[in-house]
This record gives C-alpha cells, sequence and structure tokens, in this order.
C-alpha cells in the first residue's frame, strides 16, 4: 500500500488536498490536537469530512495527539466514542494513556502511532505494536537505516513526512514556546520561537530554524525501504500551497508505479515545489545528520509567495469565471492547472469584469473576473504565474 497524506486545516482545504489527489487527510479536532491555532473541525465538520472523503474512497484521520496533563482528560473517552460512531478511518495518538483507553474499553477505531513519540528505533515500534498500533508515524529525524530496520522488525505500516517544516527540537519535544510565551507547544499551542530572530550584542541578529524537510528526491528509495504513507506537513497552509503539493507529489508516486518515470521529472517537481514555497528545503536526516547547511542562521529571508492568481469558479459558453487572488494584467502569461487536466500554457488577452466591461489589471483580492479561454476548465481549478516550461527539465 503506498498513500499519499495530506494536512487539512479546515473542510475547504481537506477537499482540495483529496481533489488534487492525497489519498488521505490527517485532521484535528477542536480539542486534543496539536495545531490549536487551526480552524480545526468540530464533530459536525468530522462528520461532514468523512463522508465527503469516502465518497472518493479516501480516508480521514484525526490527531488525539497533544501530550495529555491531568486536566486534559476531562471529555477525552466521549470524543473517542463519537469518533468511532462518526467512522473517522484512524486516529493518530502520542500517549500511552490514550492507546490504552481505546484497547480497554473496546473502542472499534485503528491507531496510528504520532510523531510526537519520537520513534527511532525496532524496540520501541514493537513496543507500541504490542499495544495494537497498526502504524507508526516515524520521527522526522529517522535515517533511511532506521526505516529499514524498523521496517524489516516489525512489518508494521510506516508513515514518513516527506515534505513541510522541520521542527528544531525533536519532533515538537520542545518547551521554548512555554518559557517564552506561557503556550505549550506538547498540548497545541506552539509560538514557533525557533522561527524568531533575537538580538544579540553584536550585529546580525541570530536565528536558528531549520530548512523546511523536501524529499522529491528520495521518493522512490522510500518506497524500497517499505514506507507506506508519504505525509506531507501543513495544517495551516493555504489552499494554493496544499493542491500544488499533492498535484506535484501525485504524479511523482503514480509515475514511479507506472515506471514511467522520466529524465526531468524529478528536477521539475523540485523547481515547482521550492516556488510554492517561502523556504529553502533539503532532505535533512535521510541521508546524514544535518549540517549549518540544513540550517538557517543569519540573514533568514521568507518572501510571500504571489503566484497564486486565481481561483475557477465556473466555466461556460468559452469563458473562465475566476476570483482573483494576486494581481495579474492583460499580457501576462500564465498557467492553468487542476485535478483533472493537464497544466497549459495562456496569455491573457482580455479581462472582462462582473459588469462585462473590459479591464486591463485585476487588481483587488476575491475580484470575480471572466477570461476567454480554448480548453475546457472545471471548478477547483486554479491560474499561477508561468515560470517553468517542464521541457527545459527533460
Amino acid at each position: 500500500m503506498i498513500e499519499l497524506l495530506a494536512p487539512a486545516g479546515d473542510l475547504e482545504k481537506l477537499k482540495f488536498a483529496l481533489l488534487y489527489g492525497a489519498d488521505a487527510v490527517y485532521v484535528g479536532g477542536q480539542n486534543f490536537s496539536l495545531r490549536a491555532n487551526a480552524k480545526n473541525f468540530s464533530l459536525s465538520d468530522l462528520k461532514e469530512a468523512t463522508s465527503f472523503a469516502h465518497k472518493y474512497q479516501k480516508k480521514v484521520y484525526v490527531t488525539v495527539n497533544i501530550i495529555f496533563h491531568e486536566e486534559d482528560t476531562a471529555g477525552l473517552e466521549e470524543y473517542l466514542w463519537s469518533l468511532s460512531e462518526i467512522g473517522v478511518d484512524a486516529v493518530i495518538v502520542s500517549d500511552v494513556y490514550v492507546i490504552e483507553l481505546i484497547r480497554d474499553k473496546k473502542i472499534p477505531l485503528e491507531v496510528h502511532l504520532s510523531t510526537q513519540a519520537s520513534v527511532l528505533n525496532s524496540w520501541a515500534a514493537m513496543f507500541y505494536k504490542s499495544l495494537g498500533v497498526t502504524r507508526i508515524v516515524l520521527a522526522r529525524e529517522a535515517s533511511k537505516e532506521d526505516i529499514l530496520a524498523i521496517k524489516e522488525a516489525t512489518g508494521l505500516e510506516l508513515e514518513c513526512f516527506v515534505h513541510g517544516a522541520m521542527c528544531t527540537s525533536f519532533s515538537g519535544r520542545c518547551v521554548l514556546s512555554n518559557v517564552v510565551t506561557n503556550r505549550d507547544a506538547n498540548r497545541g499551542g506552539c509560538a514557533q520561537i525557533c522561527r524568531w530572530t533575537f538580538k544579540t550584542d553584536e550585529e546580525p541578529i541570530f536565528s536558528m530554524t531549520s530548512k523546511d524537510l523536501n524529499m522529491v528526491s528520495h521518493i522512490e528509495e522510500m518506497i524500497q525501504l517499505g514506507v507506506n504513507s508519504f505525509k506531507v506537513e501543513g495544517r495551516m497552509r493555504g489552499i494554493y500551497y496544499i493542491a500544488t503539493i499533492m498535484k506535484t507529489y501525485r504524479e511523482l508516486l503514480d509515475k514511479i508505479k507506472s515506471h514511467t518515470l522520466e529524465a526531468g521529472d524529478v528536477g521539475y517537481a523540485l523547481a515547482i515545489l521550492n516556488r510554492c514555497a517561502n523556504r529553502e528545503s533539503s532532505p535533512q536526516f535521510f541521508e546524514k545528520l544535518p549540517s549549518e547547511s540544513e540550517q538557517y542562521f543569519l540573514g533568514r529571508q521568507e518572501v510571500s509567495n504571489q503566484d497564486f492568481l486565481g481561483l475557477v469558479l465556473d466555466y461556460q459558453d468559452g469563458y473562465v469565471l475566476l476570483e482573483e487572488r494576486n494581481l495579474f494584467k492583460v499580457g501576462d502569461v500564465v498557467e492553468f492547472f487542476g485535478p483533472n487536466i493537464e497544466t497549459f500554457t495562456y496569455t491573457i488577452h482580455t479581462i472582462e469584469n462582473e459588469n462585462h466591461e473590459k479591464i486591463e489589471v485585476a487588481n483587488h483580492p476575491n475580484m470575480i473576473v471572466k477570461l476567454p479561454v480554448e480548453r475546457p476548465l472545471q471548478k477547483y481549478d486554479m491560474m499561477r504565474i508561468k515560470v517553468f516550461d517542464k521541457e527545459d527539465y527533460l
């Protein structure tokens, strides 16, 4: 089983993730989840999300992965029963108490072990297997030797992060946020202190954050090692990021599985992914211990991405109805991409506003415009700046 697993901070993001190629999504409820600053899902949201996913034969995993203090346990059993009744496909947990509660109360939920448990060896994996865990989400710090050893010793499903933010500490076991802001990182309140910049006695200022993770160049090798689920970080990310990442990894995985991967496919994917994010990336721990080149210390810049130009709302009679997200104008060379279309280039010759008036520039966020486009488009397709030609990587 090979699975592409996407983050989803709300229902809209969940739908985009699944439509753009994810086999499953992981989401947080409004309690017991480590992304308290995401919108997250009420029980009614989770019911709708699960129904939507199952309609497409896809899965929903719910995080219940905080480190529980005594007072945090109130209402947990009732919540787990509710998740079971909704029909979610698994819960992602880190605390042994939660695993034993599910087992002892015979709550019919599949249990995946969170990366918060920092599993990096086969003995720890075997311990959790003995408790009934069916999948291990390995620590981000796992090397390829670790992955192989754990797979061979346990036979468990293994889930590995392949893209997104890293943690300066061991997979989230950090107390900087607690100390500096009184927000508990291990109970959903991380303030990401590692991304702050600090003054020193001498200029320049100091930072200590990790570069992002990007495993595009190692996907084939990870499959050979026995990795089952390829996980993308980012429940706080927007729909353009999620759509771009999912479409890129989906195409790579499909080509690898069908033995149709061509020279240049990986290079093109890297170009798209690096353009989509606003931080540099690397494979981090997979091949070796990270060095200073995998970290940011001085002079870090994170430029907001403006490539996402518009979201397709409808297509009729040769015109696409588009919701503008970033400025574009007549004469711009752009491209359309989506879940069910081949990405294609388009030069903007005409823009009409909602009053059917021709305009030169679309420059108001969320304004609705029409463009004449010969190729059919569908709702949820997107328009972005044209930057790369795939032919350049072949």
